[in-house]
């Protein structure tokens, strides 16, 4: 039996569910989901990018949804764009960030912790600077290392950017790799590099953990009755 089998009749379900608006992000997306992708499509997808999507997340596209509904704001559609054969984008606040064009690389994990916190600690200070025509070509030349050291294409090559969860903090799945099938939360709006997603055990948080720890806990809020087998082993820590 598929892990995903009654997946989306439950997220639909929670759309009726009286308390379904205390469920964070909800008011994003309405506990709606996109139809799932046809095989074909879904073989289009992988041929451009030239990687077989993690089985989880490939067959939750399959027979769930190509996105909507899920953790925080809910899940990046996967979209064709344009009329042009081939195109295909996750579509949201950050998914334009995977670049297709390195997606088949294997996934490079955090930077040199070290180095990032001597960036950091080298942030100019505008209080240190007399004016701001002093300050601001120093912030500027600042800004250009952290973008080249944390933000370079090539730091997330292998991973695909699903959600966001407000105030530009996001989740990464990756795809190739030894972190393949895992997901990775991404802060560096604040300063800090990605990390993997924990579970309470301290294992490896997979898409399918993700979702189904997501839905128990929605379908918890909304006060609706779940099995032990459809909770699973619980939500990741968020």
């Amino acid at each position: 039996m598929s892990d995903w089998a009654g997946v989306r009749e439950r997220v639909l379900a929670l759309a009726a569910a009286p308390d379904g608006d205390e469920v964070f992000g909800a008011g994003g997306h309405g506990f709606e989901l996109e139809e799932p992708l046809t095989a074909a499509a879904l073989a289009e997808v992988e041929s451009l990018l030239g990687v077989e999507l993690p089985h989880d997340y490939r067959t939750f596209l399959l027979e769930v949804g190509a996105g909507g509904a899920g953790p925080a704001y809910g899940l990046f559609p996967l979209q064709r764009v344009g009329e042009v054969p081939g195109a295909w984008r996750w579509i949201g606040d950050g998914g334009e960030t995977a670049d297709p064009a390195v997606l088949a690389e294997p996934f490079p994990g955090p930077v040199d912790p070290t180095e990032l916190a001597a960036l950091v600690a080298d942030q100019p200070d505008d209080e240190d600077y007399p004016t701001p025509a002093d300050f601001d070509p120093a912030y500027e030349a600042w800004d250009a290392r952290l973008t080249a050291l944390l933000y370079d294409p090539h730091h997330t090559a292998g991973a695909i950017c699903l959600c966001h969860e407000g105030c530009a903090l996001r989740v990464w799945l990756v795809v190739t790799g030894p972190e393949r099938g895992h997901m990775w939360f991404d802060p560096r709006c604040d300063l800090e590099d990605l990390r993997p997603l924990r579970d309470a055990r301290g294992e490896p948080v997979s898409f399918a953990d993700w979702y189904l720890g997501w839905l128990a806990e929605a379908e918890s809020t909304c006060g609706m009755e779940i099995t032990p087998e459809a909770r699973r082993a619980g939500t990741y820590p968020g």
